[in-house]
């Protein structure tokens, strides 16, 4: 029997080594198909579209072309566009979706995440771009510097606005009629080393073309290599043109990333995005743009200038212009350091640049905790709605009507679009420990009426009193490692359909230059990008009291607290 029993054991090891294969490996079809990726934000399975070419080898690196679809659209749709194949004459978008026809095979992996629908990407579905590129990497051979980016309106814009945030992934990007988010301008200069092409109906009634010929204008001026197609007389459809005989893949070829520039330019004004290539920020202020310009003006020598920055890391090991073992000679703002290492950690001490480590002191904003308020929804969170003070039916219905239009993330009121996303919307007593440990927390009401806040009461910063019915208070605030999102007293949404929402299309209220950005969250998602840390107004949010952001240890300012204070209605710890 113990000899039986070996014999199959020995069988089985030599079977499996005989089927081992690289972790790469993947056995896919070639040509166009769907995949799925496991969302952890809301323990969903999230589709994506994938081309393999036909003749696809296991055991060699393909280039990676990431392709971001427009609103209203899909990741079937785009695996089309992207080769240049458009809808047939009479067929809607949904009639096209429905199948993949033949099209020229390329030496390329190409990729179209759906990231939930029409929410632009940023937040959850710019992480979902991420968990995308991961799942690639992991299931097939990406050559890492032959990696390449586009998309058409909204996804053109998202091109532009995960191009510039962590631009030493790309090895080139091209946005067609690109609809950018907020922010992404002051990012510009970011791409100094990302060949840009940008693509445009001269006629286009939905994204200004002026607004993408200023993105040409102000990316020459910064030196990046970019190229500029206008299509005269085509409308919002110029991915038509941009795409046919798919030609963008003959475009890419011709660029590799740089992994090691001489020069290093990046700016950003949060931890999430916290460098490039070789330079990494470690100090900053949330919410106001740090910059780094660092240039090797020689081997082992190298100068930078920086703008409200606090502390940063030089990562020098592999770079053609860095000796290991001898000295680097760092001329910062105008002081001479001379510093030894592959990382070289420089900050801020009584005004003065110093060699040495920044050390982040417990209880500062940091990767992840940083605020603002929209932040807490780019991320898996929990809307909590309170049971307590012995609440009438009506106002126990209020409360939960309340958190479940704030989880609904159902629709986008400026576009039509549907996202494909599920948030849970609970009441406190159902609040479990796993909540606590994996998500952040949305908690609607206060310490008298939510057993969520009154648990954490000690913990949190600021609260309203009871039955202050004319007020709403609003902030985000970091508590065991998780963000926290207090809403008490008048949500920061109406509840019911057909109420104006303050500032839901742009910013006051007005139609956005499309060159400065636009925002396609829902609308009561979309309120929370424009409150900073926190809120506190009366009847409505667009008659604030005080708004602001936390100081670096999550303090508000005394002048802002007096004003919260003076209303009665607002203690603090």
């Amino acid at each position: 029997m113990a000899h039986t029993l070996r014999t199959i054991t020995i069988g089985s090891l030599a079977l499996l080594a005989g089927l081992r294969m690289p972790a790469s490996a993947q056995k896919q079809p070639s040509g166009p198909q769907v995949l799925t990726i496991y969302s952890d934000v809301d323990d969903s399975e999230q589709p994506y579209g994938l081309y393999l070419p036909k003749n696809f080898d296991e055991h060699r690196k393909y280039p990676l072309v990431v392709m971001l679809h427009g609103a209203l659209s899909n990741h079937r749709l785009e695996l089309k566009r992207v080769f240049g194949k458009s809808n047939l004459p009479g067929e809607n978008d949904l009639e096209a979706s429905r199948y993949f026809p033949k099209w020229d095979d390329v030496d390329y992996i190409v990729v179209t995440p759906f990231s939930r629908g029409t929410m632009g990407y940023q937040g959850i579905a710019e992480k979902d771009v991420w968990d995308v590129v991961a799942d690639v990497k992991r299931r097939f051979p990406i050559d890492e510097d032959r990696t390449y980016l586009t998309g058409l309106s909204m996804g053109g814009g998202g091109t532009l606005w995960i191009g510039l945030t962590r631009p030493d992934v790309w090895a080139a990007i091209a946005p067609v009629c690109p609809a950018p988010p907020f922010g992404t301008v002051e990012r510009a200069p970011n791409v100094l080393h990302v060949p840009v092409h940008f693509f445009q109906g001269g006629a286009d009634p939905v994204v200004n073309p002026e607004g993408t010929r200023q993105w040409r204008r102000r990316l020459q001026d910064l030196g990046t290599n970019v190229e500029y197609t206008e299509y005269p007389g085509v409308q919002h459809n110029s991915w038509e043109n941009a795409y046919a005989d798919e030609a963008i893949f003959k475009w890419f070829g011709q660029f590799k990333r740089n992994r090691f520039p001489d020069r290093v330019r990046f700016v950003t004004d949060q931890y999430a995005y916290p460098g490039a290539y070789w330079v990494a920020f470690d100090h900053l202020t949330p919410g106001t743009f740090a910059k780094i310009d660092a240039e090797f003006r020689a081997p082992n020598r190298v100068e930078i200038t920086t703008t409200d920055l606090d502390a940063f890391t030089l990562n020098l090991a592999g770079h053609p212009k860095f000796t290991r073992g001898k000295p680097v000679q760092i001329a910062v703002d105008g002081k001479s350091i001379t510093a030894s290492g592959d990382s070289i950690s420089l900050h801020r001490q009584d005004g003065a640049w110093v060699a040495g480590k920044y050390e982040r002191s417990a209880g500062l904003k940091r990767p992840g905790l940083e605020g603002p308020m929209s932040e807490v929804i780019g991320k898996r969170h929990v809307y909590v709605f309170g049971t307590a003070g012995s609440p009438s039916r009506e106002e126990m219905q209020a409360r939960r009507e309340a958190a479940n239009r704030a989880a609904a993330f159902g629709g986008n009121t400026q576009t039509g679009g549907r996202l494909l996303l599920s948030m849970r919307a609970i009441p406190d007593a159902q609040v479990r420990p796993s909540d606590y440990e994996s998500s952040d927390l949305v908690l609607f009401g206060t310490k008298e009426t939510n057993t969520v806040i009154a648990k954490l009461a000690d913990k949190l910063p600021l609260h309203l009193a009871p039955n202050s019915k004319d007020y709403g208070l609003l902030y985000v605030y970091p508590v065991n490692g998780h963000d926290i999102l207090v809403s008490s007293g008048l949500p920061w949404f109406p509840i019911t359909d057909g109420v104006p929402q303050p500032g839901a299309v742009g910013r006051g209220g007005q139609r956005p230059d499309i060159s400065l950005g636009i925002d396609l969250l829902p609308t009561v998602q979309r309120a929370l990008t424009k409150f900073g840390d926190y809120l506190l107004f009366q009847g409505t949010p667009s008659n604030v009291i005080v708004q602001g952001r936390f100081d670096d240890h999550w303090r508000i300012s005394p002048a802002d607290l007096e004003k919260m204070k003076s209303t009665g209605v607002v203690t603090s710890n």
